[in-house]
């Protein structure tokens, strides 16, 4: 069983920590000697998962630009070569690229050393082998080594740095050529106008080396250089100063489209020539729409908290089924691989995050390839003489939405917030107007009639902090302040609840 101390480091289905100073009361914890740790942890998982010894392997290593990933890339090369491994060094490049190389390249596992949209001083390592990213288990196991200071037998492997991203950015452009379908068979983006935010991440790539190459006229793009501060916004679709940059940028470009994606791009999302985002529920409703062209009355996977709207838009105007599960993107793929692996046609599994993984894509969340293939889609419709505008019309979207965190005072904030949504259940199976929804699959979600306020709030823990999230959305204009008001008095009586955000 894994201690505090290691424990600490788990974070879902990656590896998390404080890799650089900078931010006062956190003290670097992914020190060298515990990278060596892990990654020898990770050298002896793959070793057990592929039957054959740590010396006859072959690992690919990636990083983003955070300021502590070359010194993380060095102690994992090192780990690596003393394990007898053979690393292919692929430099800066984005997490699904890594996957890739499983798949291309035949690597029996690969790394990536990034830690997502989080603050610059953190960082992690991310795992993947040709069945894709790893489970919490996995993760659990591989620290379990580094706790107990497991290692390989010593070897000698080399390392061979490859250009890997030319090959994942010549796939992205042959798939707009195919996608396309223009009389320009070389450059089927002449004439569409894009602008590319990539937040200073590892997502410039994508302007210069996809969309430029095919005719695009990119002006306008920002943030494309990588720089590990990240001076002038979060690389993350999901953060509202960010989406309002790249919406800007769109308005300021006059631009057709706008794309932007977080830090080490397995994460999109996309801005409307009107500079509207296309983010959440929006995003979720383009890439249904994509994937059920080529799965009539498909199901699509989300996570639990997409609105009413998006549950109509789904089964009512593209024709297909949704099965809403529980939040976190692994989540949403291992259901998608499930029902897929009972017979159930499962084409997407996304997150309301911008996590969105295709089934004719390996299941591999990648914000660049989602991005893809809304491009082609706007390019098609273009040959319409539509827009995606025109796409998300019958998608009906909530007046009113607000989302809050309250902190879970107990110890054992599982055992308490389970209790908490137990309890809640109850009380709102004795109100007036409120139906609980019947394919809850995490937390409690609840309807309430035009009178109790005219929508639904779901309630649940977090996937891994000792928070309760509440989401509430209305059809009406002061629906969420009425829903808010009725659901305060229940949550007054939870007293292991931090209820600040309630401005108590």
């Amino acid at each position: 069983m894994l201690n505090k101390y290691w424990g600490q480091f788990k974070s879902g289905t990656d590896i998390r920590g404080v890799a650089s100073g900078g931010v006062e009361g956190q003290a670097i914890n992914l020190t060298d000697d515990n990278i060596e740790k892990m990654v020898f942890g990770f050298a002896l998982w793959l070793s057990e998962k592929t039957h054959r010894p740590a010396g006859s392997l072959t690992v690919s290593l990636g990083h983003d630009p955070r300021i502590s990933s070359e010194r993380i890339r060095s102690d994992a090369i090192s780990a690596f070569a003393a394990s007898g491994i053979h690393v292919l060094d692929c430099g800066m490049c984005s997490t699904p690229s890594m996957f890739m190389t499983t798949v291309d390249l035949k690597c029996d596992g690969a790394l990536q050393i990034t830690a997502s949209h989080h603050p610059f001083n953190r960082n992690g390592l991310k795992f993947f082998t040709r069945d894709g990213g790893l489970d919490s288990a996995d993760i659990e196991s591989i620290l379990l080594h580094a706790q107990n200071g497991d290692r390989p037998p010593k070897g000698f492997g080399n390392v061979e740095k490859i250009n890997y991203m030319e090959t994942y950015c010549a796939h992205l452009r042959e798939l707009v050529k195919r996608g396309v379908n223009a009389r320009d068979y070389e450059h089927p983006l002449a004439g569409f106008h894009i602008v590319v935010d990539a937040g200073n991440g590892a997502g410039g790539f994508y302007a210069d080396d996809v969309l430029k190459p095919l005719g695009a006229d990119i002006s306008g793009s920002q943030f494309l250089d990588p720089d590990g501060l990240f001076p002038n916004h979060i690389p993350n679709p999901e953060n509202e100063t960010a989406m309002r940059s790249v919406c800007d940028a769109v308005k300021r470009a006059k631009a057709d489209l706008g794309v932007i994606f977080d830090t080490d791009v397995d994460r999109g999302g996309a801005v409307d020539a009107r500079g509207d985002e296309i983010n959440r529920n929006r995003l979720i409703a383009i890439a249904s729409a994509i994937a059920l062209e080529g799965a009539p009355g498909g199901t699509i996977v989300t996570d639990s908290i997409t609105s009413t709207g998006l549950k109509d838009y789904i089964e009512k105007t593209l024709g297909g089924k949704h099965r809403r599960f529980k939040r976190g993107y692994r989540n949403v793929i291992n259901e998608a691989l499930r029902l897929n692996s009972e017979g159930v046609n499962c084409p997407l599994a996304i997150e309301t995050s911008g996590h969105a993984a295709m089934k004719e894509n390996y299941f591999l969340d990648d914000g660049a390839y989602l991005v893809t293939k809304i491009i082609i889609k706007s390019a098609k419709l273009r040959q319409e003489n539509k827009s995606l505008e025109d796409l998300l019309a019958p998608l009906a979207e909530p007046k009113e939405a607000k989302e809050l965190r309250f902190p879970v005072k107990e110890e054992n904030f599982r055992a308490y917030g389970e209790k908490v949504i137990e309890s809640l259940e109850k009380y709102a199976e004795s109100q007036e107007g409120w139906a609980v929804a019947p394919d809850n699959c995490e937390g409690i979600r609840v309807s309430l009639g035009k009178a109790q306020g005219d929508g639904w709030f779901l309630l649940r823990l977090s996937v891994h902090d000792p928070i309760m999230p509440l989401n509430i959305e209305s059809d009406s204009v002061g629906g969420v302040k009425k829903i808010l008001q009725s659901l305060s008095v229940f949550l007054k009586t939870c007293g292991g609840l931090d209820l600040s955000p309630l401005g108590i």
